[in-house]
């Protein structure tokens, strides 16, 4: 593959401020940069909201794209677009005028929200997801709504996560662990990792940690994402004094991926009750570390923990998630299950055995 030249097209991309944001597809570029092929990456690195901010991003990215296809556009063998629009969006004029194989890369929010934001946009989401030479889902339940409801050809469509990189993701001993973290070595630890917005399921969360406490002691909750959503993060300050868990709550904000391996390896067990997700890689990263993982019915989370994987709750039901959550805390079988269970599944979804699949989608002739 040596020669070959890539163009990735993203609206997620980590900088040096923003390090975890759009991490996993950096990590993907990385990783075909060391197969010997060239990547260019065009890419929004900057997370911040607010209506200047976002029309000031987003128009300086547009520009960047058009001086990049006046200036060396004819010179890439694919386009890879990660989020169907607007990234996808961008990789058509490169198809467009220099019929270059457009790759893209569904990861969730594209489908669930932004398409159903208006008419426009759906239509726009589908006419990319039927121009687009190849489309990647990262789960199963995506997926199938995107052959299903946007009409998209099976045929020209794959099922690839972004894979689990265990070299930075790997168990290591929970007592070192919790010491590098500077973490109690006799506290009960709830992990929670992703940014800090209502459809996370963050309040429930809150719900179901006032309800463990009733029944196991000692148990704490560390929350390690950005709080990219200002209203949500003082309804969640307001929700943690309202239940008394300011001592047991501890938001840390966005950590790099070797700092939160360990984290992940000192925490009892991993909860991710997102209301909607279209993989939920941070819970193959857990298992990856051999931590239990506990997460909601939704998307490509709910076919990620089956089989054994994972625990599975209801959404939007602090209860059963409370009980999931004590389970999984009092009961050793049922821990060492989920472990041996969930490295297992980390292998299978190693980031270098994804990304050789990747490569074929982007040459499936092997040219």
């Amino acid at each position: 593959m040596k020669d070959k030249k890539i163009l990735v097209i993203t609206n997620m991309y980590p900088s040096r401020e923003h390090k975890s944001f759009g991490i996993f597809v950096k990590n993907q570029v990385d990783a075909i940069k060391r197969k010997n092929m060239t990547v260019d990456v065009l890419a929004i690195t900057n997370p911040k909201s607010g209506k200047v901010n976002v029309l000031t991003k987003y128009i300086t990215w547009f520009i960047k794209t058009l001086v990049t296809l006046v200036t060396k556009g004819n010179k890439y063998d694919v386009i890879h677009a990660h989020y169907v629009f607007p990234s996808g969006y961008l990789g058509l004029l490169f198809k467009k005028v220099f019929k270059t194989r457009l790759i893209v890369t569904a990861h969730g929010g594209d489908i669930d929200k932004m398409a159903k934001k208006s008419k426009r946009l759906y239509q726009m989401t589908e006419t990319i997801l039927q121009k687009a030479d190849h489309v990647i889902a990262v789960g199963d339940a995506l997926h199938h709504e995107i052959v299903t409801k946007f009409s998209v050809n099976p045929k020209k469509t794959s099922i690839l996560n972004m894979g689990v990189n265990r070299q930075i993701f790997k168990p290591v001993d929970r007592l070192f662990a919790r010491e590098k973290c500077n973490y109690p070595k006799d506290s009960r630890m709830i992990l929670f990792v992703g940014n800090l917005l209502e459809q996370k399921g963050l309040i429930e969360l809150l719900d179901a940690l006032s309800l463990v406490q009733e029944k196991v002691s000692n148990v704490e909750l560390v929350i390690i994402g950005a709080a990219k959503n200002p209203a949500f993060k003082r309804k969640l300050d307001k929700k943690i004094n309202d239940r008394h868990l300011v001592n047991s709550v501890h938001i840390l904000g966005p950590k790099v991926q070797a700092e939160i391996s360990l984290w992940m390896c000192a925490a009892d067990c991993l909860v991710l009750p997102a209301h909607m997700e279209g993989f939920g890689l941070v819970a193959l990263e857990a298992m990856a570390c051999g931590t239990p993982v506990i997460g909601t019915n939704v998307g490509g989370l709910k076919s990620l923990l089956q089989n054994g994987a994972g625990v599975i709750t209801p959404v939007k039901n602090p209860e059963e998630l409370a009980n999931s959550i004590i389970t999984v805390l009092t009961s050793n079988d049922k821990r060492d299950s989920l472990i041996k269970i969930g490295l297992k599944k980390a292998e299978e979804n190693d980031e270098e055995r994804i990304l050789k699949r990747v490569i074929e989608v982007y040459f499936p002739t092997g040219g």
